[in-house]
Protein backbone atom coordinates (compact mmCIF):
# COMPACT_ATOMS: atom_id res chain seq x y z
CA UNK A 1 0.00 0.00 0.00
CA UNK A 2 1.65 2.89 -0.85
CA UNK A 3 2.41 5.51 1.82
CA UNK A 4 1.08 9.06 3.23
CA UNK A 5 3.82 11.67 2.60
CA UNK A 6 4.74 13.23 6.03
CA UNK A 7 5.35 16.69 4.42
CA UNK A 8 2.63 16.86 2.56
CA UNK A 9 -0.30 15.06 5.32
CA UNK A 10 0.41 18.25 7.60
CA UNK A 11 -3.76 20.06 6.88
CA UNK A 12 -2.13 23.64 5.72
CA UNK A 13 0.44 21.83 3.40
CA UNK A 14 -2.17 19.90 2.26
CA UNK A 15 -4.30 22.67 1.59
CA UNK A 16 -1.13 24.64 -0.19
CA UNK A 17 -0.53 21.57 -2.23
CA UNK A 18 -4.14 20.79 -3.60
CA UNK A 19 -4.38 24.78 -4.19
CA UNK A 20 -1.27 24.41 -6.46
CA UNK A 21 -1.96 20.73 -8.08
CA UNK A 22 -5.41 22.14 -9.44
CA UNK A 23 -3.08 24.56 -11.65
CA UNK A 24 -1.49 24.34 -14.93
CA UNK A 25 1.77 22.45 -14.61
CA UNK A 26 4.14 25.63 -15.62
CA UNK A 27 1.69 28.10 -13.72
CA UNK A 28 2.94 30.23 -10.36
CA UNK A 29 0.71 32.18 -8.01
CA UNK A 30 1.77 34.89 -5.65
CA UNK A 31 2.48 34.47 -2.36
CA UNK A 32 -0.86 36.92 -0.85
CA UNK A 33 -2.77 34.71 -3.78
CA UNK A 34 -2.50 31.72 -1.39
CA UNK A 35 -2.79 33.58 1.48
CA UNK A 36 -5.71 34.90 0.93
CA UNK A 37 -7.66 31.61 -0.58
CA UNK A 38 -6.37 29.68 2.06
CA UNK A 39 -6.98 32.16 4.97
CA UNK A 40 -4.00 32.28 6.73
CA UNK A 41 -1.46 34.81 8.04
CA UNK A 42 2.06 35.83 6.22
CA UNK A 43 4.06 33.85 8.70
CA UNK A 44 2.00 30.80 8.95
CA UNK A 45 1.94 30.71 5.09
CA UNK A 46 5.48 31.68 5.00
CA UNK A 47 6.65 28.98 7.75
CA UNK A 48 4.65 26.07 5.77
CA UNK A 49 6.16 27.22 2.43
CA UNK A 50 9.45 27.04 3.81
CA UNK A 51 8.83 23.06 4.56
CA UNK A 52 7.69 22.47 1.13
CA UNK A 53 10.59 24.40 -0.38
CA UNK A 54 13.04 22.06 1.48
CA UNK A 55 11.29 18.88 0.65
CA UNK A 56 11.82 19.83 -2.97
CA UNK A 57 8.06 20.49 -3.63
CA UNK A 58 7.71 23.87 -4.73
CA UNK A 59 10.33 26.95 -5.65
CA UNK A 60 9.78 30.03 -4.14
CA UNK A 61 10.64 33.05 -6.70
CA UNK A 62 11.55 36.16 -4.87
CA UNK A 63 11.04 39.60 -6.82
CA UNK A 64 10.49 43.30 -7.32
CA UNK A 65 8.20 44.32 -8.97
CA UNK A 66 7.62 48.60 -8.95
CA UNK A 67 9.82 48.68 -5.94
CA UNK A 68 7.43 46.80 -4.28
CA UNK A 69 8.94 42.64 -2.56
CA UNK A 70 6.77 39.86 -4.54
CA UNK A 71 7.18 36.15 -3.95
CA UNK A 72 5.63 33.40 -6.58
CA UNK A 73 5.44 30.19 -5.92
CA UNK A 74 5.91 27.37 -8.05
CA UNK A 75 5.22 23.78 -7.79
CA UNK A 76 7.90 21.13 -9.03
CA UNK A 77 7.21 17.93 -11.00
CA UNK A 78 8.89 16.40 -7.92
CA UNK A 79 5.95 17.66 -5.87
CA UNK A 80 3.56 17.39 -8.57
CA UNK A 81 4.58 13.23 -8.48
CA UNK A 82 4.70 13.46 -4.69
CA UNK A 83 0.86 14.95 -3.84
CA UNK A 84 -0.23 12.30 -6.85
CA UNK A 85 0.99 9.68 -5.02
CA UNK A 86 -0.52 11.50 -1.42
CA UNK A 87 -3.73 11.48 -2.86
CA UNK A 88 -3.09 7.85 -4.37
CA UNK A 89 -2.48 6.48 -0.74
CA UNK A 90 -5.16 8.67 0.78
CA UNK A 91 -7.80 7.24 -2.25
CA UNK A 92 -6.12 3.59 -0.96
CA UNK A 93 -7.39 4.25 2.62
CA UNK A 94 -10.55 5.23 1.80
CA UNK A 95 -11.01 2.31 -0.77
CA UNK A 96 -10.13 -0.25 2.32
CA UNK A 97 -12.55 1.42 4.77
CA UNK A 98 -15.38 1.20 2.21
CA UNK A 99 -14.36 -2.42 1.79
CA UNK A 100 -14.72 -3.35 5.74
CA UNK A 101 -11.09 -3.31 5.82
CA UNK A 102 -11.07 -6.16 3.22
CA UNK A 103 -9.44 -5.22 0.15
Amino acid sequence: MAELDPVIHQPVRLRIMTAMASLEPDAHVEFVYLRDRLKLTDGNLGAHLSKLEAAGYIVLDKTFVSRKPRTYVHLTMAGRQAFERHVAALQAILRNDASGGHA
